[in-house]
Formats: C-alpha cells, sequence, structure tokens
C-alpha cells in the first residue's frame, strides 16, 4: 500500500469484526434437530468489519483495519488474509485467547445462515479505537462500521469518527437497538430491508417503503440512507429525495459477503471522491460479483474485475 502524500485524506478506515470462517455446503439447510450429509466444506478469513476491509483494499483504497485477533492457531489466517488485500494492519491488535469464530451454512439455492461467536472482538476497546483514528484521521476521510463488535463501543466510534472530519458510515448488521444520539453522528446508514424494517418499525418490501424508512433515518440525524433491496437494488434516501440504484442481475452460488463487499466498495469510492449514487453504483456492481463465487473472502473482487464487469454490463444491448 503505497504511503500517502502530505494532505491526501483518500483512505478508509474500517472498525469491525474479524473471524476465521467455518462454511459447510449441502443441498438444503438441516431441521431442527436433523443431521444431513454436506457436499464440501471451507475455512477461512471472514468477519464483517475483515471482509469489508478486504473489499475496500481489493478496490485500490488505502485501506486500514481496527480490531482483534486471538493468539490461536487462526491468527495467521487473519492477518495472511489481510495482508494479501493490501490493508494496513498497524491497528490490529492480537489479544490472549481464540479468534471469533462463524459457523455458515449454505443451501443449494445460495441461501445461508450464520452463527457468529465473537471471542477475541470482545476485547475491542475505546482506547484501541481512539489511538488508531487520531493517528489515521490525516491521511483518511472515511471510516465504515458494523455493529458484530461490542454494541457498547458502536456509539463511541461513529462519534470520534465525526471529531476527526471522516464521513462516517454505519453498515447495521446484524441489526441491534441503538442509542438515540448515534444517529446524530452517522453520516451514512447502509441497512439492507430486513435491518431497515426492525430499527425504523417501517416494513421494508419495495422501493417505496424503502424511502419512508429512509426518512426515518434522515429524522434522526442521518445525513443519507442507502437501503439495499436484493433482488431490486438500492434505495439512495438523502434531504433532496429519493434515487433507485438497479440491480446487476447474476446467478447467485453462495450470498455471503456480499454486503460486505457493497460496503467496503462504497466507502472506499468515497474516500476516492465519488459521488453518493456513483459509489452506489460500483458497490452494486461488486456485490453482484461476489454472489457468484463460494465463500467469503475469496469472493470479494479486485477492482478490475469490477470495472469489466460494468463496461460488459454498459456495452450489452439493451432488452425490449
Amino acid at each position: 500500500m503505497a504511503p500517502a502524500l502530505p494532505g491526501d485524506r483518500s483512505g478508509v478506515v474500517i472498525v469491525g469484526s474479524v473471524t476465521a470462517d467455518v462454511t459447510t455446503f449441502s443441498q438444503r439447510l438441516p431441521a431442527r434437530g436433523e443431521t444431513i450429509l454436506g457436499d464440501e466444506f471451507t475455512l477461512m478469513l471472514g468477519g464483517k468489519g475483515a471482509n469489508q476491509a478486504v473489499a475496500a483494499g481489493r478496490s485500490g483504497a488505502r485501506t486500514s483495519f481496527v480490531g482483534c485477533v486471538g493468539d490461536d492457531l487462526f491468527h495467521d489466517l487473519v492477518v495472511d488474509g489481510l495482508s494479501e488485500a493490501g490493508v494496513d494492519l498497524a491497528h490490529l491488535r492480537t489479544v490472549p485467547g481464540p479468534t471469533g469464530i462463524a459457523h455458515i451454512r449454505v443451501d443449494s439455492s445460495a441461501q445461508n445462515d450464520i452463527v457468529m461467536v465473537p471471542l477475541a472482538n470482545a476485547a475491542l476497546s475505546t482506547a484501541q479505537i481512539d489511538a488508531a483514528l487520531a493517528a489515521l484521521a490525516p491521511t483518511t476521510s472515511v471510516l465504515l462500521t458494523q455493529l458484530e463488535t461490542p454494541s457498547a463501543l458502536t456509539a463511541h466510534i461513529t462519534a470520534r469518527g465525526r471529531e476527526h472530519g471522516m464521513t462516517v458510515i454505519l453498515d447495521p448488521a446484524p441489526a441491534a437497538e441503538l442509542p438515540g444520539e448515534i444517529w446524530r453522528s452517522v453520516d451514512i446508514v447502509t441497512p439492507n430491508e430486513t435491518e431497515a424494517s426492525l430499527i425504523s418499525g417501517i416494513e421494508v418490501t419495495d422501493a417505496a417503503s424503502a424511502e419512508l424508512a429512509g426518512r426515518w433515518f434522515l429524522q434522526q440525524g442521518v445525513g443519507a440512507a442507502v437501503i439495499t433491496l436484493a433482488g431490486q437494488g438500492s434505495c439512495v434516501v438523502t434531504g433532496e429525495g429519493a434515487t433507485v440504484i438497479p440491480p446487476f442481475p447474476v446467478v447467485a452460488v453462495d450470498t455471503t459477503a456480499a454486503g460486505d463487499a457493497y460496503a467496503g466498495y462504497l466507502g472506499a469510492a468515497l474516500a476516492n471522491g465519488s459521488t453518493l449514487t456513483e459509489a452506489v453504483r460500483l458497490a452494486t456492481a461488486a456485490g453482484a460479483l461476489t454472489v457468484t463465487k463460494q465463500g467469503a473472502s475469496p469472493s470479494l473482487p479486485h477492482r478490475a474485475d469490477v470495472d469489466a464487469f460494468l463496461s460488459e454490463r454498459e456495452s450489452a444491448p439493451a432488452v425490449n
């Protein structure tokens, strides 16, 4: 990763979780109490924070990660995976005990369910966050965080990002109850339809209801809401109005980490000076490419692949 030049704040920092992902693939998911035979098993880097950092790094952005990893046998898996994507690990702290674990099950329709055990992620502290953001502020304009780290820290993370003049993006996943004051330090919130429904109390099923939920976030003090609607694209809601960014249809193999690819590319694009609409379109393409491959971090696309995908879609003949 090239060092920043004086005055260059095009970096993005991700504060969040890191896990070792244990993933099984089977034709269907077992019913309660049932044992079935699977088809495949993988072990790889994961965690919403780490995935988003890998996505941002592979997009070409200068990317830093703030989080905690255990001193167990999964330590090198995490460090090697993040380093491969060019992520700065100066603020990744090794703590005694096991690394976070995610158990993921994927069926033949590409749907999944996940159990995440935080473990080392629970050691993330305000002191670590404060030191990292103070050090990165001169070269970083975008902060991205999620809800797999202790929820009590989320308001602290967003407030510190705001104090350092960063554009603060909150990916509220997995959905959790948050203090009301947090929204005033969030510039962009990026829930999917389920998370938007749970947090706002407005059932989101289409673009019209997504706009209503987006308005709810703006009323709480958020600068903009980007609500993803799976096959219906994304609804971008700002004080100027609402815009729907259409999806890119693909054949899905595994939806794990699609949202993380989206978030990482969104943050990276904004740090690089893109408008919100431009960034959402790039993020949409990255998310679409991600679901065409198995696994979390291995499926996160490189920028050249995203650019080629967009170029191919733009040159394809229109379908009447």
